[in-house]
């Protein structure tokens, strides 16, 4: 975990605080786990982030094309969370739903591995859950006419554009796109997002 990019603090029972770091440490080298954040995302935040991502691939001589391809993703992945996470009310924020969203970035046998969530709108739900099954419901060529038709549209959002991103993630990484969505009241849920990076894409 890099000790340059902000992150909250865990409070941990002091009676087994040690053994909890230590179980905590224990897992993210057992993920290998190369980075992780839980908090607000900034554009502060995302530029620190490629960049340490950027070091940790030069240090350990990935190949170029892997290299662009997760830092274009992370850059999708970054902006999804900067743009769409739902605002929460204040007295939400007291009872634990907060605007802070969570990513892990994780190595794997033949590339990486990058995991997101954050709270959203369990209103917004359905339709972004149909965007996303229209999304893995298409082949290479349909995606890249969707993401022109998209890209052409009135209708895109103040957010950021009618799930561009995501139309993104899906041709730059050759796969479908791995996502849950966690019921948590009848105002919001939990939206998790999982994608791997392969090298032999």
């Amino acid at each position: 975990m890099a000790n340059n990019v902000p992150s909250n603090s865990v409070k941990l029972d002091e009676n087994n605080s040690a053994m909890n770091i230590y179980d905590l440490y224990h897992r993210m080298e057992s993920n290998k786990v190369v980075l992780s954040f839980k908090g607000d995302v900034t554009s502060e935040l995302m530029s620190s982030v490629l960049q340490i991502i950027e070091q940790r691939m030069d240090s350990l001589n990935e190949a170029p094309r892997l290299r662009k391809k997760v830092y274009n993703v992370l850059v999708e992945c970054l902006q999804n969370l900067y743009h769409h996470i739902d605002e929460v009310p204040a007295e939400k924020e007291k009872s634990g739903v907060d605007r802070s969203a969570i990513f892990m970035i994780s190595l794997r046998d033949n590339g990486y591995a990058i995991t997101t969530g954050n709270y959203i709108l369990t209103s917004r739900k359905q339709s972004f859950k149909n965007r996303l099954e229209k999304i893995n419901s298409l082949d290479k060529q349909e995606l890249k006419e969707l993401y022109k038709e998209v890209l052409s549209s009135d209708s895109r959002s103040d957010k950021g554009g009618g799930g561009l991103g995501m139309i993104d993630i899906a041709r730059k990484t050759g796969k479908k796109l791995n996502y849950d969505f966690a019921p948590l009241s009848d105002e919001y849920s939990f939206f998790s997002l999982n994608i791997n990076i392969e090298d032999n894409n």
